[in-house]
């Protein structure tokens, strides 16, 4: 027993410094990963704010000019159907 008390003595002065060294780095990389998270956090919130702008944006678009796209469609297929209809009079006048 006195020579495993007399290892302890021995070895415990390199031990502490030890403890406390790996303590201290423990430490740090918590603090980067805590900074680390943070950074991606504040990216993430910055992306979503870009992409909650955009979707305002096409959402103005669909409800303001919605009808108005949708009647310059229907005006669209009407002119045809009438240039259509013209072009058949013109190879086959009857």
């Amino acid at each position: 027993m006195g020579d495993l008390t007399g290892l302890v003595a021995v070895i415990m002065p390199f031990t502490i410094p030890l403890f406390i060294f790996w303590t201290k780095h423990q430490r740090r990389m918590a603090e980067m990963q805590v900074k680390a998270t943070a950074e991606k956090a504040a990216q993430y919130a910055s992306h979503t704010t870009e992409l909650e702008d955009r979707v305002r944006v096409l959402e103005r678009i669909v409800t303001d000019k919605g009808y108005d796209v949708a009647t310059q469609i229907e005006a669209l297929r009407d002119a045809r159907k009438t240039e259509a209809l013209l072009d058949a009079r013109e190879k086959d006048p009857r």
